[in-house]
């Protein structure tokens, strides 16, 4: 190991004389014991100079006596391992300098107590210099920051608030104290913090935002984004801010004046050869972004090319000292037209050189489109006016003709040139023409007075005038006269109205027929059913009376089979809305004609598919009446063999369901040159004078109707086999079965009545009585008669009767107003009332049930129709 003996005096004296610092060591009483070169020259001492004096003698007088205490450099010193402080030393000249003292004690190791302290001194005169006048400029920032109208505050690198002035309480009712130390973000619009943050990392930039208000509104500012360095090195951002609200709105209403007409401006600098867009022409243009920073090289840049050789021809007049004003046509992105209007004005110098052009470019594409619609208006004005079927006239407020159309011309004789400038008068029968005009403005029934226009060869047209008043800017100019030649129609109408008049007059005979010939049909049918049920009668007797039965239903099906075919014809029948059971519907038609089937031993079958729904929505009746004359018909024209029917479902869309009916039979057949006469009326396939069937030749065009009215159709199938088969559609809708509503047979209250009825009959024709009495007396019933409305009144009002067979037509009072009074008086407790009447044409049964019947029968009558009507309200 290398063993060094080492002077530590001269070790001292040697750092001591060649250290660049100042520095000195004294005891711990404050004796000088060495100090160097550099602290001599610093105070302007000799070193005998320097240390002859105490160590205070060169401590400013304000550093010894601080806050009224005296302060000791070496006491202090003494207290602390190492110690640094400032303080102001006298030189020699008396001036003071500044300097920074650091202080270390040096321990004997033996004692362990102080024997001497290193003093080492570090000037700081243009340190302290630099911080006076960072200081004086701090404390004018100060002011500044105090008094200034801007908003001005402080961030960290990370968007903290260090400082802000107190104008944030006056701009945004924060105080200071409030956002220091807090996010930047809270003072500002979401969509502005990257714009922010942009302007940041530009290190200096200036940028409008919008800061909120602690009430929660926008405030626009242009503010100055700035970095700075803080003492310690660390990036501060200084924003300073100035409130912009009414110039941002007044901005924004330049600029939304500018939109809504559609208008930008641009600037033509021709020393330069610059032209500046304004921000709205990007929007015409369809520019994106800051497109070539919104400056072109050339002003034809701004047509297209096709175009620029005249705009630049327009230029070059403007520049000459005409007008600019050119408009061009271009297009739009997505392909279609844009039409411009670019306008200028050229800005000269003080020698008279033209040196810049002002201008605006606005799109005028509505404007073009109005124009050419105004256009399109005044060429279809034009053609309705000349092709017109009416006669229109233009005249003045004098009422004389200015112009007119071609079939003005047709309706007066007249050419054209004949009538220019001749009063209207003329051609109406010189009827004052202007007072008629004048009074049509305030009565519309003035123009009735023009009712004929005399033609040159002197025949009269009648026509239907209207006046029109031509207004123009608010003021009548003038008066169009549309004349429609309506002689034609007028007798049209005059034929309608015979027409109208003979139909009614067939309608009121149909139902006056209807009512005389039931009438006595009813006691035709009633007495033949009751003399077969009541009187012992012999073969032949009974074969008579089969014949009068016979006879008098064919009567019967050919009286409704011409009343059903007029209701149909005329367009006077409606079919009801009502659930019903499908499959009943079909059971009741074959039902009823079985017997007739089984007379000459045919086989009726029928097949139904299985998903046919159980109930739907339709016209009951008259899908039966088709099927029963369909099958029917099969049952007639077949000797032998069967009658076969079949139904399907073909579609179901929705509730709607269509089903397809076929009816097949093994019978004569029908010629294939004949099929084309089948549904038409009254058409029968066997002539007259050699057939040997009866009827009236309308089921098959009734059937045609009804199922046309079921928005179905109807047709005979091609086949070649015996027989014929037809096919029919029709669309019922399908409900579900809880809300059907049909009908049960059950008693009325709901509790089976197990004896005879009282019924009250209220008829006024002898015969009709005495069938109905016989009818309902062989069921068992207790029956009395009366004659008129009156009579049944004062009987129901006894409360004694279950039923009442009231008559629709009786003297005095008729059935239905008497109907009427006693549901009126009895409510609840008013026995059943069956209309039974002669009529039988469309709304006849409506008006029953309007007044309050129960159901309805029409003559003539049966004992079974008795029967199933009582059978439909009680339990007999």
């Amino acid at each position: 190991m290398l063993s060094l003996h080492i002077n530590h005096e001269s070790l001292v004296n040697q750092l001591m004389a060649y250290s660049s610092h100042a520095m000195a060591i004294v005891t711990p009483e404050g004796e000088w014991v060495a100090a160097n070169r550099s602290l001599c020259r610093m105070l302007g001492y000799t070193y005998e100079e320097l240390t002859a004096l105490q160590l205070e003698d060169i401590v400013h007088s304000e550093d010894r006596w601080a806050d009224g205490k005296r302060h000791d450099i070496v006491e202090a010193a003494l207290e602390y391992e190492s110690l640094v402080s400032e303080h102001g030393l006298m030189r020699k000249n008396g001036s003071t300098v500044w300097v920074s003292l650091n202080t270390m004690r040096i321990i004997d190791e033996g004692t362990g107590s102080p024997v001497l302290v290193v003093l080492h001194f570090t000037e700081i005169q243009e340190r302290l210099e630099l911080e006076g006048r960072l200081s004086r400029t701090e404390k004018l920032y100060q002011i500044v920051v105090d008094n200034t109208r801007d908003l001005i505050y402080q961030t960290s690198e990370a968007g903290v608030i260090l400082s802000a002035s107190p104008s944030l309480h006056d701009l945004l009712d924060y105080s200071p104290e409030e956002v220091v130390g807090k996010e930047e973000a809270m003072l500002y619009h979401p969509e502005d913090l990257q714009p922010l943050a942009d302007c940041k990392l530009q290190g200096s930039a200036r940028s409008q935002f919008r800061m909120r208000h602690r009430d929660g509104y926008d405030i626009w500012f242009e503010s100055m984004v700035k970095q700075l360095k803080d003492s310690s090195g660390s990036t501060v951002i200084v924003v300073i801010g100035r409130e912009i609200t009414d110039r941002k709105k007044q901005e924004d209403f330049i600029r939304e004046a500018q939109r809504i007409a559609l208008i930008g401006s641009w600037e033509w600098d021709i020393d330069k050869g610059e032209i500046a867009l304004s921000d709205q022409l990007y929007l015409i243009y369809n520019l994106e972004g800051n497109h070539a920073k919104g400056r072109l090289s050339q002003l034809t840049d701004l047509v297209p090319s096709r175009d620029r050789q005249r705009f630049k021809e327009s230029i070059e007049g403007a520049l000459e000292g005409e007008n600019l004003s050119f408009e061009f046509r271009t297009s739009t992105r997505d392909g279609k037209d844009q039409y411009l209007h670019i306008r200028g004005v050229v800005v000269l110098s003080d020698t008279g050189i033209p040196e810049r052009m002002n201008g605006t470019i606005q799109d005028i594409t509505e404007r073009k489109e109005i124009e050419r619609k105004l256009q399109e208006t005044i060429e279809r004005y034009t053609s309705l006016k000349k092709y017109n079927h009416d006669a229109i006239v233009s005249l003045d407020l004098e009422g004389n003709i200015i112009n007119a159309n071609k079939m003005t011309e047709e309706l007066t004789g007249y050419r054209l040139e004949e009538l220019i400038g001749h009063s209207f008068s003329s051609i109406i029968g010189n009827q004052d023409i202007k007072s008629i005009l004048t009074h049509s403005l305030e009565d519309m029934s003035a123009e009735q007075s023009i009712d004929r226009i005399y033609h040159k060869d002197g025949h009269v047209a009648e026509v239907l005038a209207t006046i029109v008043p031509i207004i123009i800017n608010s003021e009548n100019v003038g008066y169009y006269i549309i004349a429609k030649d309506i002689t034609e129609q007028k007798r049209l109408i005059i034929d309608k109205e015979a027409a109208e008049s003979t139909n009614k007059a067939k309608s009121e005979f149909l139902a006056m027929m209807s009512h005389e010939i039931r009438t006595p049909m009813n006691g035709v049918i009633g007495m033949t059913d009751l003399l077969m049920e009541t009187t012992i009668l012999d073969t032949e007797q009974r074969g008579y009376l089969e014949i009068i039965r016979k006879s008098g239903d064919t009567l019967l099906t050919i009286i409704n089979d011409i009343l059903d075919f007029s209701k149909i014809d005329s367009g006077n029948t409606e079919l009801l809305e009502e659930p019903f059971d499908i499959r009943g519907c079909i059971f009741e038609a074959v039902d009823i004609l079985s017997p007739k089937a089984q007379e000459k031993r045919l086989e009726v079958s029928f097949s139904m598919s299985p998903d046919l729904p159980p109930v739907l929505v339709g016209d009951y009746q008259r899908l039966k009446q088709v099927l029963m004359n369909l099958i029917g018909n099969g049952i007639k024209f077949t000797n032998s063999g069967s009658v076969a029917i079949s139904v399907n479902k073909e579609a179901h869309v929705g509730n709607e369901v269509k089903l397809r009916f076929t009816i097949k039979d093994t019978g004569i057949g029908i010629d294939k040159e004949k099929v084309q006469y089948l549904f038409q009326p009254f058409y029968q396939l066997d002539n007259f004078m050699t057939r040997t069937l009866e009827g009236t030749g309308l089921g098959l065009a009734i059937s045609k109707r009804l199922v046309n009215l079921m928005n179905g159709e109807i047709w005979l199938e091609p086949t070649d086999g015996p027989g014929s088969t037809f096919i029919f559609t029709v669309i019922l809708k399908e409900i579900e079965r809880r809300n059907t509503g049909i009908a049960e047979h059950a008693p009325l209250n709901g509790q089976a009545i197990q004896r005879a009825l009282r019924i009250l009959i209220a008829e006024d024709n002898k015969i009709n009585q005495m069938v109905l009495v016989k009818m309902l007396e062989k069921q068992g019933h207790a029956v009395r008669v009366v004659e008129n409305g009156v009579d049944v009144i004062n009987l129901a009002y006894t409360g004694e009767y279950d039923v009442i067979f009231m008559d629709v037509h009786m003297p005095g009072m008729n059935g239905l107003e008497a109907t009427a009074v006693i549901k009126d008086k009895l409510g609840d407790n008013c026995p059943i009332i069956i209309a039974v009447t002669a009529n039988a044409l469309k709304g006849d049964r409506e008006l029953c049930f309007a007044a309050g019947m129960d159901d309805y029968i029409s003559k003539p009558i049966s004992t079974r129709v008795v029967f199933d009507i009582l059978r439909k309200f009680f339990d007999i």
